[in-house]
């Protein structure tokens, strides 16, 4: 079977592209478990190593399951080259280290998985790179951020936990404006509803841990850009630093890739309804949902989004005690930092992803001690109602 067809929709992108088979002709595909590969010649070895003959050298820097992954996040994302890595954050870790040097300078979201802040804040500073932290939803805060060493622009949208949504298109022409690079965490909007490269984002970057395995099995990350940045930039750390994805999770990610488009679409169903529910409760003092009318960037949300998020995030009357009381009362949501799991998913951000940022930078964010961020399953919705009901009521 040929796959050279180039504009197939997601759903069949997702089971077809980039499949390499064997001689054997296997459906589903292989997993080659291999560190190394056999040189038919000392003058094949030769050659392979200057790059004049294709093939593989070694698992560190290549492998052909890893290689059908990413090329089939290529089909989805629409971008030239990808490279997978053995987390969401090696992945973050690597398209911020690759885009800046000492001297440069980074602006960035200030709405940040933590993780993600403390690459920007705490590490990136090690190495000689300055970062300024903005209020993103306003454009005017990335342009007075500016400076004339500023080479990268970063950010997630939406972003973790608030669902906060950025204008990828205006600080893409920013960045463009002042020969900068723009990276996107798009793991909350997922690949199928929000295109940062189509918007004018230069880099983006995902957990696969989330979304595309979706049911809790293993690590992974990806790296999507243009072929010149990445062969100039990425390729080489890659070598020489060793983050790449493990051949087993690159087909457990494959596995995952085939039913993203059924997943997402059943949990952004079911998030819809459980935000319109939540908004109505009276214990709930706020619902953040990137599909409703009342979002923050509703607008923004409309222009560049084809759909809401898999993900809600809600503030509970009554602070601390009465979230945890919350959490503690549900039967079928279960307890977990996790997200985009195929189980409904909660946790409490203050306690657990935030927790060592300090209050008044959570404050900044919109993190308060009743805040809450569900990720919403494929369990029936009408179960995931009922137990959401009953546990309002047992608080």
């Amino acid at each position: 079977m040929s796959t050279k067809k180039r504009n197939w929709k997601p759903q069949t992108a997702l089971v077809h592209s980039g499949t390499l088979r064997s001689g054997f002709g296997e459906t589903s595909e292989a997993i080659y478990l291999t560190q190394g590969y056999v040189y038919e010649t000392a003058q094949a070895a030769e050659a392979r190593f200057k790059g004049e003959e294709p093939g593989f050298i070694y698992s560190r820097y290549a492998n052909p399951t890893v290689d059908m992954f990413e090329k089939r996040m290529c089909a989805l994302e629409g971008a030239e080259d990808a490279r997978a890595t053995a987390s969401g954050m090696a992945a973050v870790t690597a398209a911020l280290l690759c885009s800046a040097k000492a001297g440069d300078h980074i602006v960035a979201a200030r709405a940040l998985f933590g993780s993600c802040r403390w690459v920007v804040e705490t590490l990136a500073p090690r190495y000689g790179i300055e970062a300024t932290l903005v209020d993103g939803t306003d454009i005017a805060n990335w342009e007075k951020a500016v400076k004339p060493n500023t080479k990268l622009f970063f950010l997630e949208s939406p972003t973790n936990p608030t669902l906060e949504v950025v204008d990828i298109a205006a600080v893409a022409s920013l960045a463009n404006s002042i020969g900068a690079r723009l990276i996107v965490d798009n793991v909350f909007a997922t690949p199928l509803q929000q295109k940062p490269l189509q918007l004018g984002a230069h880099i983006v970057v995902y957990s696969a841990t989330k979304h595309i395995d979706g049911q809790g099995r293993c690590l992974g990350g990806v790296i999507l850009s243009d072929k010149k940045w990445i062969d100039e930039n990425l390729h080489d750390y890659f070598r020489h630093t060793g983050p790449s994805l493990s051949p087993f999770n690159a087909w457990t990610l494959l596995k995952g890739l085939e039913t993203l488009p059924l997943r997402v679409h059943q949990q952004t169903e079911s998030a819809g309804r459980i935000a319109d529910f939540l908004a109505e409760r009276p214990e709930i003092a706020r619902v953040i949902y990137p599909g409703r009318a009342d979002h923050p960037q509703a607008d923004i949300v409309k222009k560049q989004m084809s759909g809401g998020s898999t993900l809600i995030c809600l503030d509970v009357k009554g602070g601390k005690q009465a979230a945890f009381a919350l959490q503690n009362a549900l039967d079928i949501v279960l307890i977990s930092n996790n997200l985009g799991d195929a189980k409904s998913l909660i946790t409490h951000p203050a306690t657990t992803t935030h927790k060592n940022l300090s209050d008044e930078a959570r404050a900044e964010l919109g993190i308060g001690p009743g805040t809450l961020r569900l990720s919403v399953g494929l369990e029936d919705t009408d179960d995931l109602l009922e137990d959401i009901a009953q546990a309002l009521k047992a608080r």
